[in-house]
Protein backbone atom coordinates (compact mmCIF):
# COMPACT_ATOMS: atom_id res chain seq x y z
CA UNK A 1 0.00 0.00 0.00
CA UNK A 2 3.25 2.60 0.85
CA UNK A 3 4.48 1.51 -2.00
CA UNK A 4 1.61 2.50 -4.22
CA UNK A 5 1.49 5.78 -2.24
CA UNK A 6 4.65 6.24 -3.05
CA UNK A 7 4.22 5.75 -6.90
CA UNK A 8 1.85 8.62 -7.14
CA UNK A 9 3.63 11.31 -5.85
CA UNK A 10 5.36 13.61 -8.64
CA UNK A 11 8.80 14.15 -9.25
CA UNK A 12 8.95 17.42 -7.45
CA UNK A 13 7.56 16.09 -4.23
CA UNK A 14 10.72 15.25 -2.68
CA UNK A 15 12.62 18.31 -3.49
CA UNK A 16 9.70 20.46 -1.79
CA UNK A 17 9.71 18.29 0.96
CA UNK A 18 13.08 19.11 1.32
CA UNK A 19 12.65 22.67 1.07
CA UNK A 20 9.76 22.49 3.28
CA UNK A 21 12.15 20.72 6.08
CA UNK A 22 14.94 23.09 5.82
CA UNK A 23 12.17 25.97 6.05
CA UNK A 24 11.10 24.44 9.19
CA UNK A 25 14.23 23.81 10.65
CA UNK A 26 15.40 27.40 9.85
CA UNK A 27 11.98 28.67 11.57
CA UNK A 28 12.36 26.75 14.63
CA UNK A 29 15.32 25.58 15.18
CA UNK A 30 16.50 28.34 17.26
CA UNK A 31 14.21 28.64 19.51
CA UNK A 32 14.50 24.79 20.34
CA UNK A 33 18.21 25.45 20.40
CA UNK A 34 17.87 28.02 23.21
CA UNK A 35 14.92 25.66 24.73
CA UNK A 36 17.33 23.36 25.33
CA UNK A 37 20.65 25.52 26.61
CA UNK A 38 18.36 27.00 28.82
CA UNK A 39 18.05 23.66 30.97
CA UNK A 40 21.66 23.63 31.47
CA UNK A 41 23.30 22.31 35.10
CA UNK A 42 25.30 25.13 37.01
CA UNK A 43 29.01 24.91 34.63
CA UNK A 44 26.42 25.32 31.50
CA UNK A 45 27.43 28.23 29.20
CA UNK A 46 25.89 29.98 26.30
CA UNK A 47 26.97 27.44 23.49
CA UNK A 48 27.01 23.60 23.03
CA UNK A 49 27.95 21.18 24.21
CA UNK A 50 25.02 21.03 26.71
CA UNK A 51 26.54 20.76 30.32
CA UNK A 52 24.39 18.60 32.59
CA UNK A 53 20.45 19.16 32.73
CA UNK A 54 18.40 21.08 35.60
CA UNK A 55 16.32 24.31 36.88
CA UNK A 56 19.78 26.29 37.91
CA UNK A 57 19.32 28.74 35.35
CA UNK A 58 15.36 29.13 36.13
CA UNK A 59 16.33 29.60 39.56
CA UNK A 60 18.80 32.64 39.06
CA UNK A 61 16.48 34.02 36.94
CA UNK A 62 13.83 33.99 39.48
CA UNK A 63 16.63 35.56 41.93
CA UNK A 64 17.21 38.38 39.65
CA UNK A 65 19.08 39.69 36.77
CA UNK A 66 21.63 42.15 38.46
CA UNK A 67 19.76 45.39 39.01
CA UNK A 68 16.83 44.97 36.47
CA UNK A 69 13.82 43.78 37.64
CA UNK A 70 12.42 41.26 35.60
CA UNK A 71 9.06 40.87 37.47
CA UNK A 72 8.36 43.98 37.07
CA UNK A 73 8.82 44.14 33.37
CA UNK A 74 7.18 40.86 32.83
CA UNK A 75 4.23 42.25 34.85
CA UNK A 76 4.14 45.73 32.73
CA UNK A 77 4.28 43.29 29.24
CA UNK A 78 1.45 40.89 30.14
CA UNK A 79 -0.64 44.30 31.68
CA UNK A 80 0.24 45.89 28.19
CA UNK A 81 -0.65 43.06 26.34
CA UNK A 82 -3.82 42.51 27.87
CA UNK A 83 -5.10 46.43 27.68
CA UNK A 84 -4.00 46.14 23.48
CA UNK A 85 -5.80 42.92 23.51
CA UNK A 86 -8.78 44.78 24.71
CA UNK A 87 -8.56 47.55 22.55
CA UNK A 88 -8.10 45.51 19.75
CA UNK A 89 -11.27 43.29 19.60
CA UNK A 90 -13.34 46.03 20.79
CA UNK A 91 -12.17 48.37 17.90
CA UNK A 92 -12.00 46.14 15.33
CA UNK A 93 -15.80 44.19 15.71
CA UNK A 94 -16.76 47.71 16.02
CA UNK A 95 -15.23 49.03 12.74
CA UNK A 96 -16.16 45.76 10.98
CA UNK A 97 -19.76 46.15 11.92
CA UNK A 98 -19.89 50.06 10.71
CA UNK A 99 -17.91 48.61 7.53
CA UNK A 100 -20.95 46.39 6.27
CA UNK A 101 -22.33 49.89 5.50
CA UNK A 102 -20.86 52.52 2.89
CA UNK A 103 -19.74 55.21 5.06
CA UNK A 104 -18.60 58.32 3.73
CA UNK A 105 -14.62 58.50 3.25
CA UNK A 106 -14.40 54.53 4.25
CA UNK A 107 -11.86 53.80 1.68
CA UNK A 108 -9.56 56.35 2.67
CA UNK A 109 -10.00 55.92 6.75
CA UNK A 110 -9.28 52.19 6.19
CA UNK A 111 -6.23 52.87 4.07
CA UNK A 112 -5.17 55.31 6.75
CA UNK A 113 -5.33 52.65 9.44
CA UNK A 114 -3.61 49.83 7.53
CA UNK A 115 -0.91 52.13 6.25
CA UNK A 116 1.21 52.07 9.62
CA UNK A 117 1.71 48.36 8.64
CA UNK A 118 4.35 49.70 5.59
CA UNK A 119 5.97 52.37 7.97
CA UNK A 120 9.18 51.23 9.41
CA UNK A 121 8.33 50.23 12.81
CA UNK A 122 10.89 52.69 14.78
CA UNK A 123 9.65 55.12 12.66
CA UNK A 124 6.09 55.39 14.21
CA UNK A 125 7.86 55.01 17.36
CA UNK A 126 9.76 58.21 16.89
CA UNK A 127 6.70 60.20 15.78
CA UNK A 128 4.53 59.00 18.80
CA UNK A 129 7.61 59.58 21.26
CA UNK A 130 7.95 62.91 19.54
CA UNK A 131 3.89 63.96 19.48
CA UNK A 132 3.95 63.13 23.23
CA UNK A 133 7.48 65.02 23.86
CA UNK A 134 5.18 67.86 22.13
CA UNK A 135 1.91 67.55 24.50
CA UNK A 136 4.46 67.81 27.34
CA UNK A 137 5.76 70.98 26.27
CA UNK A 138 2.61 72.37 25.76
CA UNK A 139 1.36 70.82 29.50
CA UNK A 140 4.35 72.50 31.21
CA UNK A 141 3.60 75.54 29.18
CA UNK A 142 -0.27 75.64 30.25
CA UNK A 143 0.69 74.95 33.81
CA UNK A 144 3.59 77.68 34.12
CA UNK A 145 0.91 80.32 32.39
CA UNK A 146 -1.75 79.78 34.62
CA UNK A 147 0.71 79.54 37.85
CA UNK A 148 -0.09 76.20 38.55
CA UNK A 149 3.72 75.73 40.70
CA UNK A 150 2.81 72.66 42.41
CA UNK A 151 1.35 70.89 39.89
CA UNK A 152 4.09 71.85 37.45
CA UNK A 153 7.11 70.47 39.77
CA UNK A 154 4.85 67.38 40.57
CA UNK A 155 4.37 66.61 36.22
CA UNK A 156 6.60 64.07 35.00
CA UNK A 157 5.89 62.87 30.84
CA UNK A 158 2.88 61.92 29.15
CA UNK A 159 4.62 59.18 28.12
CA UNK A 160 3.94 56.22 29.77
CA UNK A 161 2.79 52.31 29.15
CA UNK A 162 -0.74 52.95 28.80
CA UNK A 163 -0.33 56.69 26.83
CA UNK A 164 2.01 56.56 24.02
CA UNK A 165 3.18 53.07 24.38
CA UNK A 166 -0.68 51.42 24.02
CA UNK A 167 -1.11 54.13 20.98
CA UNK A 168 2.39 52.66 19.27
CA UNK A 169 1.21 48.61 19.73
CA UNK A 170 -2.50 49.56 18.46
CA UNK A 171 -0.74 50.83 15.25
CA UNK A 172 1.04 47.93 14.48
CA UNK A 173 -2.14 45.44 15.90
CA UNK A 174 -5.54 47.10 14.85
CA UNK A 175 -4.46 47.03 11.19
CA UNK A 176 -4.55 42.84 11.48
CA UNK A 177 -7.65 42.74 13.36
CA UNK A 178 -10.00 44.99 11.13
CA UNK A 179 -8.33 43.22 8.24
CA UNK A 180 -9.41 39.79 10.16
CA UNK A 181 -12.72 41.45 10.83
CA UNK A 182 -13.17 42.13 6.96
CA UNK A 183 -12.62 39.03 5.59
CA UNK A 184 -15.23 37.55 8.47
CA UNK A 185 -18.63 40.19 7.26
CA UNK A 186 -17.80 39.75 4.25
CA UNK A 187 -18.61 36.09 4.30
CA UNK A 188 -21.13 36.82 6.82
CA UNK A 189 -24.50 35.46 6.28
CA UNK A 190 -27.40 38.15 6.75
CA UNK A 191 -30.24 35.67 6.79
CA UNK A 192 -29.48 34.74 10.17
CA UNK A 193 -29.81 38.44 11.53
CA UNK A 194 -33.03 38.79 9.31
CA UNK A 195 -34.24 35.46 11.27
CA UNK A 196 -33.53 37.06 14.25
CA UNK A 197 -35.50 40.54 13.41
CA UNK A 198 -38.46 38.78 12.53
CA UNK A 199 -38.59 36.66 15.52
CA UNK A 200 -38.80 40.24 17.52
CA UNK A 201 -35.00 40.68 18.45
CA UNK A 202 -33.90 44.38 18.80
CA UNK A 203 -30.42 45.15 17.20
CA UNK A 204 -28.33 44.28 20.49
CA UNK A 205 -30.42 41.51 21.03
CA UNK A 206 -29.86 40.14 17.26
CA UNK A 207 -26.11 41.00 17.77
CA UNK A 208 -25.19 39.54 20.90
CA UNK A 209 -26.93 36.05 20.85
CA UNK A 210 -26.67 35.70 16.48
CA UNK A 211 -23.67 37.61 15.08
CA UNK A 212 -21.13 37.37 18.16
CA UNK A 213 -21.53 33.95 18.52
CA UNK A 214 -20.50 33.13 15.41
CA UNK A 215 -17.80 35.61 14.62
CA UNK A 216 -16.80 34.68 18.54
CA UNK A 217 -13.85 32.04 17.31
CA UNK A 218 -12.66 35.20 14.65
CA UNK A 219 -12.97 37.54 17.30
CA UNK A 220 -10.55 35.47 19.89
CA UNK A 221 -8.07 35.35 16.90
CA UNK A 222 -7.56 39.12 17.11
CA UNK A 223 -7.59 39.08 21.02
CA UNK A 224 -4.61 36.54 20.37
CA UNK A 225 -3.02 38.39 17.64
CA UNK A 226 -3.47 41.77 19.94
CA UNK A 227 -1.81 39.94 22.93
CA UNK A 228 1.27 38.12 20.79
CA UNK A 229 1.78 41.43 18.53
CA UNK A 230 2.12 43.24 21.76
CA UNK A 231 3.96 40.54 23.84
CA UNK A 232 6.97 40.62 21.72
CA UNK A 233 7.16 43.71 20.22
CA UNK A 234 10.81 46.71 20.79
CA UNK A 235 10.80 48.29 17.59
CA UNK A 236 7.70 50.35 18.25
CA UNK A 237 7.69 50.67 21.85
CA UNK A 238 11.58 51.78 22.24
CA UNK A 239 10.95 55.29 21.39
CA UNK A 240 7.60 55.36 23.16
CA UNK A 241 7.46 54.01 26.59
CA UNK A 242 8.93 56.56 28.76
CA UNK A 243 10.96 56.03 32.06
CA UNK A 244 10.16 52.39 32.25
CA UNK A 245 10.72 49.08 29.97
CA UNK A 246 8.71 46.39 28.59
CA UNK A 247 10.64 42.33 29.22
CA UNK A 248 11.16 42.30 25.74
CA UNK A 249 13.44 45.93 25.74
CA UNK A 250 14.64 44.31 28.89
CA UNK A 251 15.52 41.24 27.04
CA UNK A 252 17.24 42.93 24.48
CA UNK A 253 19.59 45.21 26.86
CA UNK A 254 20.13 42.20 29.03
CA UNK A 255 22.04 40.33 25.72
CA UNK A 256 25.02 42.64 25.92
CA UNK A 257 25.62 42.34 29.56
CA UNK A 258 24.08 38.86 30.89
CA UNK A 259 26.73 35.96 29.70
CA UNK A 260 24.82 33.15 31.05
CA UNK A 261 22.24 31.02 30.08
CA UNK A 262 19.70 32.49 32.44
CA UNK A 263 18.87 34.79 29.25
CA UNK A 264 18.35 31.69 27.61
CA UNK A 265 15.52 30.98 30.35
CA UNK A 266 14.37 33.96 30.01
CA UNK A 267 13.70 33.61 26.68
CA UNK A 268 12.14 30.52 27.57
CA UNK A 269 9.47 31.69 30.31
CA UNK A 270 8.38 34.77 27.24
CA UNK A 271 7.97 31.87 24.79
CA UNK A 272 6.08 29.73 27.25
CA UNK A 273 3.37 32.63 27.55
CA UNK A 274 3.26 33.36 24.04
CA UNK A 275 2.25 29.36 23.44
CA UNK A 276 -0.09 29.60 26.35
CA UNK A 277 -1.82 32.50 25.08
CA UNK A 278 -1.72 30.65 21.64
CA UNK A 279 -3.40 27.38 22.83
CA UNK A 280 -5.89 29.13 25.31
CA UNK A 281 -7.08 31.38 22.12
CA UNK A 282 -7.40 28.33 19.95
CA UNK A 283 -9.33 26.32 22.31
CA UNK A 284 -11.61 28.91 23.16
CA UNK A 285 -12.09 29.32 19.16
CA UNK A 286 -12.92 25.54 18.71
CA UNK A 287 -15.19 25.70 21.71
CA UNK A 288 -17.15 28.80 20.03
CA UNK A 289 -17.13 27.38 16.46
CA UNK A 290 -18.51 23.78 17.89
CA UNK A 291 -21.41 25.83 19.75
CA UNK A 292 -22.10 27.99 16.06
CA UNK A 293 -22.25 24.96 14.56
CA UNK A 294 -24.80 23.53 16.61
CA UNK A 295 -26.46 26.61 16.63
CA UNK A 296 -26.96 26.63 13.36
Amino acid sequence: MSHRIGEQRSAGFWPLALVFTLFVVFLYGPMITIFVLSFQGPEGGLTFPLRGVSLHWFRKLAEGLGTVDIGAAFGRSLMLGAVVMAFTVVLSVLAGLAFRKRLKGGNALFFVTVASLIMPSIIVSLGIGLQFRLLDTGLKGALGAIGAEGLLENYGTALGLLTSALGAHLTWTLPFGLLIMFAVFNRFNPAYEEAARDLGATPWQSFLHVVLPLIGPSVVGIGMFGFTLSWDEIARTSQAIGDVNTLPLELQALTSTVTTPSIYALGTVTTVVSFAVMAIALGSAALLGRRSTRRR
